[in-house]
């Protein structure tokens, strides 16, 4: 997906992947920004409501809510944990339920199977396994993933960010990296990389609650006084936090990727190729080649290099000597392309930020200004978010040129051009 746009004015936000249309259209407008509220993994309604009466709980009261769908209504949710937005995920299955029974989508397993039939009892089964639960699972995560990242994006473009630090009596003000490197330079306490954080007031809030509380942030004990909670930590090695403990999750981005994976599982998949299988033909793999798009205009070309000669040509954006000029990394080529990408769809200049009311006007801009082949300052560009296709279906990223074995800055350093490519490929 592509996720919201940095450019901090709150105008014309991309939180909805975009597509490049079969056939050539003119440019529309980006709709209004996302309104939605920030939340946290579960996110959404305050309440828990049964499925079946009108029984219902607060939030915080999910393992009750579960009991009772077990013990008076026979109903089992699997993998509940997993599930992104379990208010919104019962309140549609609260409405699906009342059009057609429960038979019609949980599997019905009966206790006592062999038994006399007075005894035997049936419970019903709820999961993934029912394709309208999968995709039901899958919209609630893309839409936690959604706000999470937006809610990332404000994080890391906040300049009113103002903390004392828990070690010390330092104070900071401005954006919270400053805070967070100085706990990991100062005093050794390392939560992880500013970027990798999301609702970072709120982590620092439970951490200054259990340092304030005399707790240890790794072991959890409790001791007597500041000094001998100071001295353990320093002592036992302790000064990070316990990654066993699930109220540090919503924290970090990594757990909002993927469905039904926590950080852990993530991290251990092994991404060493798989042996070759001669049964599997993959020659068909892709019936319909993507034609590449200009980055400026609807021009599309078969091959990339036409649509390098073409932006070189008419817009006069040169990306191979921006490359060269700037010593960009393939990864910061990725970022350079999918910012532009975002910019223009936005009716806005990529160098000066001029905000433009269709896209007819930007190019005048660009050619008038010779804007086109310059770049904002890194800051700008070179962030994370730009990782993500601004168009799903962008070729152009897929033919970009190698790196000559260099790392990424912050890509999977595969040191192979190749592999860099199916990576983007995979990703567009």
């Amino acid at each position: 997906m592509a996720a919201s746009d940095g450019s901090g004015d709150g105008a014309d936000r991309i939180l909805e992947p975009l597509c490049f249309p079969e056939q050539p259209t003119d440019p529309a407008p980006g709709g209004p920004a996302d309104s939605r509220r920030p939340g946290s993994p579960r996110g959404g309604a305050e309440t828990l409501s049964c499925l079946f009466c009108p029984e219902s709980l607060p939030a915080t009261q999910e393992d009750v809510l579960l009991r009772h769908l077990l013990l008076q209504h026979n109903l089992v949710i699997a993998d509940v944990k997993l599930v992104a937005d379990l208010p919104k995920y019962l309140l549609y299955w609260k409405g699906r339920f009342l059009e057609q029974p429960i038979t019609d989508f949980c599997s019905e397993i009966k206790t006592n199977s062999t038994g006399p039939v007075e005894k035997q009892q049936s419970y019903f089964l709820l999961c993934d396994i029912l394709p309208e639960d999968r995709a039901l699972r899958e919209k609630l995560q893309q839409k936690r993933l959604e706000t999470a990242l937006e809610q990332q994006q404000k994080e890391r473009e906040d300049r009113s960010f103002s903390r004392v630090c828990m070690f010390c009596s330092d104070e900071f003000a401005g954006n919270r990296a400053d805070l967070l490197n100085h706990m990991a330079r100062e005093h050794a306490f390392g939560i992880g990389l500013p970027d990798n954080i999301v609702y970072c007031n709120e982590l620092l809030d439970t951490l200054q609650s259990k340092v304030d509380n005399l707790q240890c942030l790794y072991c959890e004990k409790t001791f007597k006084d500041k000094i001998t909670l100071k001295d353990h930590m320093r002592k036992k090695g302790h000064r990070r936090i316990n990654p066993a403990n699930r109220q540090y999750d919503r924290f970090y981005i990594i757990n909002y990727l993927e469905l039904g994976k926590s950080w852990e599982e993530v991290q251990s998949e092994d991404d060493r190729e798989l042996p070759d299988d001669k049964d599997d033909d993959w020659s068909d793999w892709r019936a319909r080649p993507l034609s590449a798009v200009c980055l400026f205009c609807d021009l599309r070309c078969d091959a990339a290099d036409d649509v390098y000669a073409h932006m070189k040509n008419v817009h006069d954006f040169d990306l191979q000597h921006l490359r060269a000029e700037l010593n960009l990394s393939f990864y910061q080529q990725v970022k350079v392309v999918n910012f532009i990408r975002r910019q223009i769809h936005q009716n806005r200049c990529h160098a000066c930020r001029d905000q433009f009311g269709c896209r007819g006007d930007v190019l005048r801009h660009l050619r008038e200004r010779r804007h086109a082949t310059m770049l904002p300052p890194a800051a700008a560009w070179n962030q994370p978010q730009y990782y993500f296709p601004t168009y799903e279906n962008d070729a152009l990223l897929c033919a970009l040129p190698d790196s000559d074995g260099e790392e990424g800055d912050g890509g999977p350093a595969t040191g192979d051009g190749a592999g860099e490519r199916n990576a983007l490929e995979n990703a567009a």
